[in-house]
C-alpha cells in the first residue's frame, strides 16, 4: 500500500512546493486539489492539466486521486436545486481533471444536511445525482468516492452500504476517512461492512474523550486492526493522510504512515 498526502491540508503550497515536500518526506503519492485560488487551478486548460501530470511524473510522485471545487462548492443535500447543481458542476470537473491526470478516483464531500426538508428528501436527491453521474464516471474511468464526513448523513456502514448499492454502479463508492466516524463508531466496522465499496482511504486519528483530531498514532485508532481489515478486504490502493501542520509535521506523518502500513 502506497502512502501519500492530500493538498487539502497543505495550505497555500504550490504544486512544485507540494511535490518537493513529498520527495523530502518520502510520500509516494499526492491527492490533488483543483481550486480557484490554488495550484493546480480549477480553470486550467486540458493541456495545462496534462502538464500537472507531467510535473508529478517528473518528480516521481503518483497521483492517488483528485477533487475540484469552485467558489460555490454546492451542496448535494440542500433543498435548493441551484446548490445541488453547483455540487454537480464541481463533481463533473473533478472527474474530468482526474481523467486528464490519469488517476481513477475523486473525493466527494456531499455537503451538509440542512434542517429544511427531510432525511428522505436529501437521500433521494443525492441518490438521483449519483445515478446521473455514474455513466460519466464510467466513461472517464474515474470512481466517485463519497467521504464519510461530519454532515449528519450516512452515519453508519450499513446505511452507507445501502446507499452505494442503491446507486448500482461500481463507479460510485465510499472514500473512507478512518477518524470521521470515531465519535460514534469504529473504522473497523466500516471497513468490514463496506468491503469492495471502498475506493480510497484517508488516514486520520481521533481522541474520543476529548472529541479531538490528533496526529497519527496519538489517538484511539487501533491501527493494527485497521490495516488487518484493509488487507482482509483486498484493499491495495493508496493510503492518504489528512493531518494538518507545517513541514516538520508532514515529514513526521510520513514516518508514521510508513509504520502504520507495515502493521
Amino acid at each position: 500500500m502506497k502512502i501519500g498526502v492530500t493538498q487539502i491540508i497543505l495550505g497555500k503550497l504550490t504544486l512544485d512546493e507540494t511535490l518537493a515536500l513529498c520527495c523530502e518526506a518520502g510520500y509516494e503519492a499526492v491527492e490533488l486539489v483543483f481550486s480557484p485560488e490554488g495550484d493546480p487551478n480549477v480553470e486550467m486548460s486540458d493541456e495545462e492539466v496534462r502538464g500537472v501530470k507531467k510535473r508529478c511524473d517528473d518528480a516521481g510522485i503518483e497521483i492517488s486521486s483528485a477533487l475540484a471545487r469552485y467558489d460555490n462548492r454546492g451542496n448535494f443535500l440542500s433543498r435548493d436545486g441551484a446548490e445541488r447543481d453547483a455540487g454537480m458542476k464541481s463533481l463533473r470537473r473533478a472527474i474530468e481533471v482526474a481523467h486528464l491526470v490519469e488517476t481513477d478516483a475523486v473525493l466527494l464531500h456531499p455537503g451538509q444536511l440542512p434542517v429544511e426538508g427531510t432525511y428522505r428528501d436529501a437521500w433521494d436527491d443525492f441518490l438521483t445525482a449519483m445515478k446521473a453521474i455514474a455513466p460519466y464516471a464510467e466513461e472517464k474511468g474515474v470512481a466517485v468516492g463519497i467521504e464519510n464526513v461530519w454532515n449528519k448523513f450516512l452515519l453508519s456502514p450499513r446505511e452507507a452500504c445501502e446507499f452505494v448499492d442503491a446507486v448500482h454502479s461500481e463507479w460510485v463508492g465510499i472514500y473512507l476517512d478512518t477518524a470521521n466516524m470515531m465519535f460514534y463508531g469504529y473504522p473497523e466496522h466500516w471497513i468490514r461492512g463496506l468491503q469492495h465499496r471502498i475506493k480510497r482511504v484517508h488516514f486520520k486519528d481521533f481522541v474520543r474523550q476529548k472529541r479531538d483530531f490528533v496526529p497519527l498514532m496519538e489517538g484511539d485508532t487501533d491501527w493494527a486492526e485497521v490495516m488487518k481489515g484493509l488487507r482482509d478486504i483486498g484493499y491495495d490502493q493508496y493510503a492518504i493522510h489528512e493531518v494538518g501542520g507545517g513541514r516538520d509535521v508532514q515529514i513526521e506523518m510520513a514516518n508514521r504512515m510508513k509504520q502504520i502500513v507495515t502493521l
